[in-house]
């Protein structure tokens, strides 16, 4: 609570410019494909409740920013609300020649594109971002090389050397110290086979990731899985790798690939019971962990964007109605069929989606009291 309290000055703003930056972007991806598409849009709204101030463009578009930033929407010609419900009943008083300009109206592929683009827009904003880090400030590297392995760890007990090299793990390529952190953190428990390079030759090392409780340098709990080895300059000749433009833009998808990865990694454990759920954040953390970034520098703010552009846009994309891959997966029902879902069935499926965000909200938020009490 206090760690909060102390940022302050940092957290509230710096939250705030987050929160609009993505939620502009995700929704400018649904504006501009829609518009592309032909679909008359009605509102582009960054927050949600009473507006506090806007204006209206050539086109009708009401632009708008709201009291509630929790988010935003683009409301489309024949929505009912701001989930891009249709207005079924609306919709038959419109002209025939109108409704081609609605939502609904809109061809199957129009309306998935116009769905799909929000998500998509937070990823490409991800790999921007981080392609700018890259070619600004390069990349902070180390050869998976081991200086020193911890007493009783998992490595030492399959035998792992200091001098090795490792070059793979479970037939995966290493080419940075920080490959074989990413991909042993989120497999506590499980076993993994590590092939090092010694002596000029190459042996195959079964081994169990330990999982350990640690507190990260912004002073959060992590738990995550670990071999116990560790290097240092000597080893692992750390230096700044930099990038072309090309060159950065690619490290920047791989990146994000990463993140997406290291996601469905961690709720996977969390399913089968390896990882507690208490790592799921919400706003409070976030804003925490806003202000922490933003007393360490515009680059920590920057990548901490990219961060949770690609966690929103992977959020969005799950199969829950009233998400955009709800709507998803609505269009591919209709694609297969060859007809829409019918409107009783898709208002059941959206309470219950709803009802579904609705819960993983407030666990998000039960979570965030805790740690802040805790």
């Amino acid at each position: 609570m206090g760690l909060l309290l102390d940022n302050l000055q940092y957290t509230i703003p710096t939250f705030l410019f987050l929160l609009t930056l993505l939620v502009f972007v995700h929704e400018m991806g649904h504006y501009l494909v829609g518009r592309w598409s032909g679909i008359r849009i009605l509102a582009f709204s960054v927050g949600f409740g009473p507006e506090l101030f806007g204006w209206t463009d050539r086109r009708g578009t009401r632009w708008k920013f709201c009291a509630i930033p929790l988010g935003g929407y683009v409301k489309f010609f024949g929505d009912e609300d701001a989930a891009s419900t249709p207005d079924l009943r609306r919709l038959d008083t419109i002209a025939p020649e109108e409704r081609g300009r609605t939502f609904l109206g809109a061809k199957l592929w129009k309306r998935a594109a116009t769905v799909a683009a929000g998500p998509i827009a937070n990823f490409l904003l991800a790999i921007a971002i981080f392609a700018v880090l890259f070619s600004v400030y390069g990349r902070a590297v180390a050869d998976p090389v081991v200086a020193f392995v911890a007493p009783g760890s998992a490595a030492e007990k399959a035998g792992v050397l200091p001098g090795d090299r490792l070059l793979s793990i479970d037939g995966k390529p290493i080419t940075t110290f920080d490959d074989v952190r990413r991909y042993v953190s989120v497999r506590p428990e499980l076993p993994i086979t590590v092939r090092i390079e010694r002596e000029g030759g190459t042996i195959d090392l079964p081994m169990v990731p330990q999982r350990t409780e640690s507190v990260d340098p912004l002073g959060n709990k992590v738990e995550e899985g670990k071999i116990g080895i560790g290097t240092n300059q000597e080893a692992g000749n750390f230096r700044i790798e930099t990038y072309g433009p090309l060159e950065a833009v690619g490290q920047g998808a791989l990146q994000s690939w990463h993140i997406v990865t290291g996601t469905f990694d961690y709720l996977s454990n969390l399913f089968v019971g390896r990882m507690k759920a208490d790592q799921l954040g919400g706003p409070i953390r976030i804003a925490q962990m806003s202000g922490q970034m933003a007393k360490l520098g515009i680059a920590e703010v920057l990548n901490f964007a990219a961060v949770l552009s690609v966690s929103i846009g992977l959020l969005n994309l799950m199969p829950v109605p009233v998400l955009d891959g709800g709507h998803l997966m609505f269009y591919a029902v209709e694609a297969l069929r060859g007809k829409p879902v019918g409107p009783a069935a898709q208002d059941l499926a959206f309470r219950i989606g709803f009802a579904m965000v609705l819960m993983l909200t407030a666990f998000a938020a039960w979570n965030d009291i805790n740690w802040l009490f805790g």
